[in-house]
């Protein structure tokens, strides 16, 4: 039975763990209609490519795919290639590798932060090993650059530009702010080129996959940035109080394994002997738990974290990025499109709603 609209919305919302205001509208129906199917086709595609023959690559190179995940790049790829040609086999197949490109990169994460749970399910690394793990995401930006390089030069260009920032974003994480650095500033790159880039890809897909004027391509891009900045900012938030069955991972996952998060950043801005105070008990407890004493001698800093106006302003920063996203949409044409993901955009900075 071919589902009717009002399935597809669930399907596809329920996807993306946002609201049906994403496609709200009578003239966003048919659209949502043609994205649901088209991310029908990438999950197709994506369970077909990620068939290696050898049975340990099998197993690790499914197993974080088999375990969900929202499908956010491959659905801003399908709604900007609206603005083309449509969705193409092109279209399907950049989203599929963006896609690929996006969980090869999260077995290198959990690596390099230390995390014990993904999507739900113990992380690559604590399952296979971290070499297994690495080896892994490896394999996973090889088949991606595989895909792209079906698709001629500009594909191969748009993933290699992509990768780069991806490892980049990853490396100056791992080395920290130097002398002289604004650590916000910092982080906010970071952020912009390990989150932002490959949104920013999977929104450009309209223009070097469907064929969308030219003109199109730099508001797609810093709209994608933006928002996957805006995304970030967002995720530092709810990971001082969410839950770990619904984001699939330990709340303060980050902190804990000593990796700042935006309301750690402000908070150390902060010259009030309580936040002073605050800052010092979280460094301590991440040294300690380096040294091997439980995760869980944080939970009372990061609960008042969680409470702290440090949190709020990160709140505040993630809906000014969002803002910004919005804006810069502002040369595409009128139409459903545009309303899409001006409304997705700001359904991402509403997921605390």
């Amino acid at each position: 039975m071919t589902p009717g609209p009002s399935a597809r919305g669930s399907r596809l919302t329920s996807r993306l763990g946002m609201t049906e205001r994403v496609f709200a509208g009578p003239r966003s129906r048919k659209l949502l209609a043609q994205v649901e199917d088209g991310l029908d086709r990438v999950e197709a595609t994506l369970a077909d490519e990620l068939k290696m023959t050898d049975a340990l690559a099998d197993a690790t190179s499914r197993y974080l795919y088999e375990a969900g995940g929202k499908r956010i790049r491959p659905m801003l790829a399908l709604l900007s290639a609206h603005l083309g040609e449509g969705i193409t086999p092109a279209v399907i197949e950049g989203a599929t590798a963006l896609e690929m490109t996006h969980l090869g990169s999260l077995y290198h994460d959990d690596v390099m932060d230390g995390a014990d749970v993904r999507r739900g399910v113990p992380s690559a690394q604590t399952v296979w090993g971290n070499n297994v793990a690495i080896l892994t995401g490896d394999l996973l930006f090889s088949r991606a650059s595989q895909i792209m390089a079906r698709q001629g030069e500009r594909a191969i260009r748009l993933q290699a530009d992509t990768f780069e920032r991806l490892v980049l974003g990853q490396m100056h994480e791992t080395v920290g702010p130097q002398e002289g650095d604004d650590p916000v500033a910092f982080y906010l790159q970071v952020l912009a080129d390990k989150t932002g880039s490959l949104i920013a890809a999977s929104a450009e897909t309209g223009v070097v996959f469907a064929g969308a004027p030219e003109e199109y391509g730099m508001p797609l891009r810093t709209f994608g940035e933006k928002t996957g900045v805006a995304f970030q900012l967002l995720d530092d938030v709810l990971d001082l109080s969410a839950d770990p069955d619904e984001t699939g991972k330990v709340p303060g996952t980050d902190l804990r394994a000593g990796v700042p998060t935006m309301p750690f950043l402000l908070l150390g801005q902060e010259s009030d002997d309580a936040s002073v105070a605050l800052t010092s008990r979280i460094d301590e407890g991440v040294a300690r738990i380096a040294d091997g004493e439980d995760p869980a001698i944080l939970d009372t800093a990061l609960a008042e974290l969680r409470d702290h106006d440090a949190t709020a302003r990160t709140l505040r920063l993630a809906h000014d990025w969002a803002r910004e996203a919005v804006e810069a949409l502002d040369p595409l044409p009128d139409g459903p499109v545009r309303d899409a993901l001006k409304r997705f955009s700001e359904a991402v900075v509403d997921r605390s709603s």
